[in-house]
């Protein structure tokens, strides 16, 4: 549902009709998805809404045939999204492995629920790893944007197909129940569009007649072929790493601790760095908004031997290796985390941080 404010230059939406409306003004043409809590929203406002601008919705039977389905539509030029929440994008995995593996861009929208397993439909960020790390089998990487709110919602997925396009690549849009359930007002302009989006399409499949025909594939069986597309896909992850890196921070040049959180967990950890300054403790925080490629010179930068890391999650303990990774020693770091699809809170991580301290 969405509502005019006064200005009229905002809306009132629900997360997932924000990607939706944020997909389509993006030019997104072919949608694919199977109902499952809490994305379902997306799902019907992709079924209303895409239509209209002479879009293909297709309720798919299978999570597993709704990311072939985005394969073929990608497979011939147009801007494809999928969406599911955490067993049904452990599903897709081998579709977006595939994706990868042809170089064919798509965006897929991860709207996360606690797990292992079925879990439950409450809001989680323990898809960490699966995201980051490929999620498939191969050598290959998707970007992951995180999203913490509904500005962002829309902006990052607008972003997505940009990047989807420029990089030949899956997208990842990594949300939690959370941002997906809420209502905020959102203004329909991105804020984060690439500049000068130029694309090179001629990989498209299409009209063969009186022309080679083209191939998209992923088996590549003559030897050192395989080897080739491999180092060729780490070239583009190399661009990636070095052009595409997001990420916020807050007072980390005169703390003592730096929070580090992403998604919806860091506007409760940023509430409590903005409480506990005012009470005259140094607290800073670092907010990745690209998990991969991961702010790591953003972290590595802010480390030193006076202060000292706190990452706090929706899960086990995930980011934090991340985190570790990027400090190399040269700082503490410490996890609080919730899971099970309970949301930490403001009192939980200020009592982490007195033990800290």
């Amino acid at each position: 549902m969405k509502a005019e404010s006064k200005d009229k230059k905002r809306v009132l939406m629900v997360g997932n009709h924000v990607i939706g409306q944020a997909a389509i003004e993006a030019g997104c043409k072919f949608y694919a998805g199977y109902p499952i809590t809490p994305q379902n929203e997306l799902t019907a406002y992709m079924a209303d809404n895409l239509p209209k601008v002479d879009g293909v919705f297709l309720q798919a039977e299978s999570e597993l045939a709704a990311i072939n389905m985005i394969f073929g539509a990608s497979a011939v030029g147009e801007r494809v999204l999928t969406s599911s929440s955490s067993p049904g994008i452990s599903l897709k995995q081998e579709g977006i492995s595939y994706l990868a593996g042809c170089r064919l861009p798509a965006v897929i929208v991860n709207m996360q629920r606690g797990g292992p397993g079925l879990g439950n439909i409450s809001p989680s960020q323990s898809d960490y790893f699966q995201s980051t790390r490929g999620g498939g089998h191969g050598d290959y990487r998707t970007i992951v944007l995180a999203p913490n709110g509904g500005q962002e919602l829309f902006d990052l997925t607008y972003l997505a197909f940009d990047l989807a396009d420029i990089y030949r690549t899956p997208v990842l849009i990594l949300g939690d129940g959370v941002l997906g359930q809420m209502a905020e007002p959102v203004t329909l302009k991105p804020s984060f569009k690439h500049e000068a989006v130029k694309v090179d399409k001629s990989w498209v499949l299409g009209e063969t007649k009186n022309k080679e025909p083209k191939v998209i594939k992923s088996l590549f069986l003559e030897y050192g072929a395989l080897e080739n597309l491999n180092k060729e896909l780490q070239k583009t992850y190399d661009i990636i790493e070095d052009k595409e890196v997001k990420a916020e921070s807050f007072y980390v040049d005169d703390c003592e601790i730096i929070l580090v959180a992403f998604g919806a967990t860091s506007r409760i950890c940023q509430k409590v760095m903005m409480s506990l300054r005012q009470k005259g403790i140094k607290i800073g925080m670092i907010r990745p908004i690209t998990l991969w490629p991961f702010p790591k010179k953003t972290i590595s930068d802010a480390a030193h031997k006076k202060v000292k890391f706190l990452v706090v999650e929706m899960n086990m303990g995930q980011m934090v290796e991340d985190v570790r990774i990027a400090v190399f020693g040269k700082s503490e770091v410490h996890f609080f985390g919730r899971t099970g699809g309970i949301i930490p809170s403001e009192e939980e991580i200020i009592e982490k941080i007195r033990s800290l301290s």
